[in-house]
């Protein structure tokens, strides 16, 4: 405990009329709020360092968006996903949930496996040929997402696919307006 007296206490009143614990834990408050110039730029360059940093790494996320380099993903083996079967993975980050379904022997199709409606689970129908969004009773269909009925009016959002060497890799999203 430091015996230098206390300059101000912070209610302004003298020390004989203070409460007995302010003695305990003395805290001289003008010195206590006192901010040097130099710890004060420290705190300004780095706030702003970290502000710059941040816009670069939001500028290069968008970049590499238009470029579709969200990065590739494999999902499984074409085997392995039987014709009229469907899968549910997360791509491109775990808390966007996706369907990827093979109609027929050649073709693969993955979207969103949220309503662009309301966001409900869209479930594909492969037999009817459309992807049921049971919510409001949505319709898309499957094979190019496009709402045919229900209240959505936007295509569901499409997973770009690649096959390469009886593997199926996610390779990049395609926000659709039309």
């Amino acid at each position: 405990m430091s015996d230098e007296p206390i300059t101000q206490a912070p209610d302004g009143r003298p020390m004989e009329d203070q409460p007995a614990w302010r003695t305990d834990f003395p805290i001289d408050w003008p010195q206590d709020h006192y901010v040097e110039r130099r710890d004060f730029m420290k705190f300004l360059v780095l706030t702003s360092l970290a502000f710059t940093v941040g816009q670069f790494w939001i500028a290069v996320q968008s970049w590499r968006r238009r470029r579709g380099d969200e990065g590739r993903e494999r999902l499984g083996a074409l085997d392995a996903l039987p014709i009229g079967a469907m899968r549910t993975f997360q791509y491109p980050t775990a808390q966007d949930p996706c369907v990827l379904v093979r109609p027929d022997r050649s073709t693969l199709v993955a979207y969103s496996q949220r309503c662009t409606h309301l966001s409900c689970a869209v479930v594909p129908s492969v037999d009817e040929g459309v992807i049921r969004c049971p919510c409001h009773e949505g319709l898309f269909d499957l094979a190019t997402g496009r709402p045919i009925a229900g209240p959505p009016r936007r295509p569901l959002t499409r997973v770009r696919l690649e096959v390469r060497g009886g593997d199926i890799f996610a390779a990049g999203v395609e926000e659709r307006t039309v």
